[in-house]
């Protein structure tokens, strides 16, 4: 009964996203699987859009269709044959799907749902990729009042490429497919690594109510380290103004400004860290090893630590051992006028009688 309502509730969602891609006519429950024509049909429409917004690795002047839905005496094998290699273009995760036997996995209950599924996302990632303009992964130029907003991904991009050894692609090419070959890349180079090299330090998969949380955190973390940078960034002005304090510094002023402007420029309270860093985080960075722990030492020691430091003098400074301040004296005036040499004066007044 439960798995009932799960899948019911499943295919009344996929139905919503269906009517939100403009697909109208959808049952929301497509028991017979691939056997079903209306099943194929709508997978084959969702197929053909990918197509035509440039998601599938189709080369110039190939019309045949990526996807075909027939009524006729084999479609059905036809479907799955093609549909095995479409999943696998797709990279698509479930590995339920992209199985061996297609038609056994489509029969079992919520399979075709989950393909729906699979499919709506899909569409709906190409058609936002399909509003951004083509990433031209050319250097980035350099940063002023009339920078484009995109330069510092574009820089990140090429930076990628380099480090991964790939050559940079021709100006005009899609973001999507900039992305898969990344991905490629990445992919084949995995296996040459350590067994647990790259093992996230984010094990569990997030609900929505813990991406919620999450969220909220980082950016109560990030109020709070913005508040500690202002008060260090206003620290290292105030440290720095004193050194245009000495007479020294009025000839050397201009050259001090050129040498600090341009560093304290680049330092803003806002911190950069976001949740992309939570996600990219490796295990190895919650290793905490103790800065006096021998594995440690053997990196930081120097001569210098043996150095014993003698005795040093007194510089005083403790307000409890300051003496009061001695009283101020006047001498006699040479008219005679004022007090007697020697008294002191403590400025009182006399009664008016």
């Amino acid at each position: 009964m439960e798995g009932a309502e799960a899948e019911a509730r499943e295919g009344a969602a996929v139905a919503r996203d269906l009517l939100a891609l403009g697909y109208e006519g959808f049952s929301g429950a497509p028991s017979l699987g691939a056997s079903c024509p209306h099943f194929r049909a709508m997978c084959a429409r969702l197929v053909a859009e990918l197509a035509t917004l440039g998601a599938l690795e189709r080369e110039r002047g190939e019309s045949a269709e990526a996807l075909r839905a027939g009524d006729g005496p084999g479609e059905e094998d036809e479907f799955l044959r093609q549909l095995a290699g479409l999943l696998r273009e797709l990279h698509c995760p479930d590995r339920a799907l992209c199985g061996g036997d297609g038609a056994a996995a489509l029969r079992e209950p919520g399979t075709c749902l989950r393909l729906l599924r699979f499919l709506c996302s899909e569409l709906q990632a190409a058609r936002l990729l399909r509003l951004y303009p083509r990433l031209d992964p050319s250097p980035a130029p350099p940063c002023g009042e009339g920078a484009e907003e995109g330069a510092g991904m574009v820089q990140e991009l090429v930076l990628t490429l380099q480090a991964l050894g790939l050559p940079r692609p021709p100006p005009g090419t899609a973001a999507s497919r900039l992305l898969w070959q990344l991905h490629d890349k990445i992919s084949e180079l995995l296996p040459s690594l350590p067994p647990g090299f790259l093992q996230p330090l984010l094990s569990f998969p997030l609900d929505a109510p813990r991406w919620e949380a999450l969220e909220s955190l980082c950016q109560r973390l990030g109020d709070q380290y913005c508040c500690r940078r202002c008060l260090l960034l206003k620290r290292l002005d105030l440290t720095a103004s004193s050194f245009h304090w000495s007479d020294r510094a009025e000839a050397q002023g201009e050259a001090m400004k050129a040498v600090l402007i341009p560093i304290r420029e680049a330092l803003t309270p806002e911190s950069d860290v976001s949740i992309a860093h939570i996600l990219a985080a490796r295990a190895d960075l919650s290793r905490l090893v103790p800065a006096t722990s021998k594995a440690a030492r053997r990196g930081t020691c120097c001569a210098i630590n043996k150095v014993l430091m003698g005795n040093v003098p007194d510089r005083g400074g403790r307000p409890n051992e300051l003496e009061a301040p001695m009283p101020s004296w006047q001498s006699r005036r040479e008219d005679g006028g004022g007090r007697k040499a020697g008294r002191q004066n403590w400025g009182r007044k006399k009664k008016k009688k």
